[in-house]
């Protein structure tokens, strides 16, 4: 139990690098939202750079955070995904749409999956974990809606990943202000 409440006051001490992945998430769908006429080689340095931001400050958090004294290796891995998707699309930034609509799926996907595996890790010690869970599982959604419609036109593909963007940005925005607000475990008396 112990180790539990460590991890959750790490999480409650590092809320910043969740809430600032959360707004960089929500930033970029406003973008999408905004300027629906970007050319496909725009949206794919723009989604770049956002893997890359995303994943550093994901990278960041993971060797923050501990897990049993390690750090969270599927927070770091999230984050090396992250990077190496970032780095990838801008050193490529012409590749094709279905390409492109493939490697963020399976980013979305992967993502998704490792952030319900810590979600339920730590689900005993946090309240409204199930943000988290949604979060990842809208990753997983989007992924696979993703792999399932590749032919859908740039507007639309836009629109989708600007919501999907937006929404798991609010949600970690939510969860990371939630963890914000929670108080400290009170010490134990001793004796008790």
């Amino acid at each position: 139990m112990a180790l539990q409440n460590v991890m959750l006051d790490q999480l409650r001490a590092n809320w910043g690098w969740i809430a600032l992945r959360g707004a960089a998430a929500a930033v970029f769908g406003l973008a999408a939202f905004a300027w629906p006429g970007f050319t496909l080689v725009l949206l794919t340095i723009a989604w770049g750079a956002y893997a890359l931001v995303d994943g550093a400050f994901a990278l960041v958090a993971g060797f923050r955070l501990r897990d049993g004294g390690k750090p969270m290796w599927a927070l770091i891995l999230v984050g090396a995904l992250g990077v190496g998707a970032g780095i990838l699309t801008l050193l490529w930034p012409g590749m094709t749409a279905l390409a492109l609509l493939m490697f963020i799926a399976a980013w979305a996907i992967v993502t998704g999956i490792f952030q319900i595996v810590a979600a339920v890790r730590v689900r005993r010690e946090i309240d409204n974990e199930w943000m988290l869970i949604l979060s990842g599982a809208l990753s997983v959604v989007f992924g696979v809606l993703m792999v399932l419609s590749p032919g859908a036109g740039a507007l639309a593909v836009t629109w989708l990943i600007g919501a999907y963007a937006f929404v798991f940005g609010i949600l970690l925005l939510i969860l990371a202000f939630r963890l914000k607000g929670m108080n400290a475990a009170p010490a134990p008396t001793p004796g008790a």
